[in-house]
């Protein structure tokens, strides 16, 4: 019997235009007993067939599009020919100035839910959700075949695969275990990454172009009234950054943190870097009290990053993000020299650009401060952001100097 899923009368807009989420609320029936990321035949309520999908039921989201063409088959080949085809388009990325890449982003790429990052010669995987989960051997064996490496290691410790009815679970899926350190190349800065212990995948690759920015910045003002010295890198995570401030010229960096194992491989990656232990501070504290600390003492600094964890997961928790967001940047806006800049982001899907850009505004303007923004940023290249989709860019950041 057909595995089938059937929207409700007026529900088949978004999928007519390759959205690929289904959600619960749409969704008339379901027939064939399928199981959690199994394929599924989406209907409309005509009954006319508009594509296949994953099958979750646990989930808001019901069911993730595969293909719009409802005559294709998902089974071994096609799953192995979306890896190839996700892999290949990164071909260009990898070479000996960069060893780090995203090879899979999920709906993107066409593998709802999966996740796959390349640091060195070990592959780091989440399987968010059912499709993926279901696929998970063809797609290890894909992954050996497209990209060669010494072992894949899996990081689906994540809450989303909660929703999903799925476990948190991690561990070595084939190969050697990665080190506790994997050292990456990221044009000519060096980082370690941890991909059993680290944030996410191990490391932000999504932050690539973003810190080349920062450095590229720093060294066009090297001799210049704007010349960027001091630099206050909050929420610094492993310190890349402060590394690429440095590279580009600055001479002192702060780097805040709240994890003191992240702070330690902030410590060596300026090591590897061949920077000083005296051209950074390691500061272990909570970044909010520790910028009022800074604003007590007078201190001031020539470029501030902003770059906090996710404020908001869900759509319900969007005042409280917004709050965070502005209070963070009153509190770097007061910290920030004339004629200083500023470099702020937000990955909270919840926040839009313009948004993000109000409430930085709003954030200044209660500081007493006004400026300019000079670059708008987002996510790496390796982050490809769907046309349909616009859930896939999630990253946004302004550059804006301060009179």
């Amino acid at each position: 019997m057909m595995k089938t899923l059937q929207l409700k009368k007026g529900r088949d807009t978004s999928v007519i235009r390759h959205h690929p989420w289904i959600f619960s609320g749409g969704v008339e029936r379901v027939t064939g007993n399928a199981q959690p990321g199994e394929t599924v035949t989406v209907l409309d309520a005509d009954g006319k067939a508009l594509g296949l999908a994953a099958w979750s039921p646990s989930s808001q989201i019901r069911a993730r599009l595969w293909t719009l063409d409802a005559s294709q088959v998902v089974d071994e080949a096609f799953i192995r020919a979306r890896v190839k085809r996700a892999v290949q388009r990164r071909a260009h990325l990898l070479n000996s100035t960069r060893t780090a890449v995203r090879l899979i982003y999920a709906e993107s790429d066409g593998l709802p839910g999966l996740i796959v990052d390349r640091y060195g010669d070990y592959l780091s995987c989440q399987f968010l959700s059912t499709g993926p989960e279901f696929w998970r051997d063809t797609i290890i064996s894909a992954l050996r075949d497209c990209s060669p490496c010494l072992g894949i290691y899996e990081r689906s410790d994540v809450n989303v695969r909660k929703h999903e009815g799925l476990p948190q679970q991690t561990g070595l899926l084939w190969g050697e275990e990665p080190p506790e350190a994997v050292e990456i190349v990221e044009q000519d800065r060096i980082f370690e990454v941890s991909i059993q212990h680290g944030h996410k995948t191990g490391y932000y690759l999504d932050q690539f172009d973003n810190r080349s920015l920062v450095q590229a910045y720093c060294r066009e003002r090297l001799n210049s009234p704007q010349a960027i010295r001091r630099v206050l890198n909050c929420f610094s995570y492993t310190g890349g950054f402060g590394v690429a401030a440095l590279k580009g010229g600055a001479e002192h960096v702060v780097n805040i943190d709240s994890s003191g194992p992240s702070l330690q491989l902030a410590a060596n990656n300026l090591a590897l870097n061949g920077f000083e232990p005296e051209q950074a501070d390691l500061v272990q504290a909570n970044v909010f009290e520790y910028l009022r600390e800074l604003r007590q003492q007078g201190q001031t600094f020539d470029l501030v990053v902003l770059d906090p964890p996710k404020f908001a997961e869900t759509k319900s928790q969007f005042l409280k993000a917004a709050r965070a967001y502005k209070d963070i940047t009153l509190q770097a806006a007061h910290l920030i020299a004339t004629g200083g800049t500023l470099v702020s982001f937000s990955c909270s899907g919840a926040i839009d650009p313009a948004l993000f850009q109000k409430i930085t505004a709003d954030g200044l303007l209660d500081a007493g401060r006004e400026g300019r923004i000079t670059h708008y940023l987002h996510q790496a290249e390796d982050h490809p952001v769907g046309l349909p989709f616009p859930e896939s860019l999630y990253l946004k950041g302004l550059v804006c100097v301060l009179d």
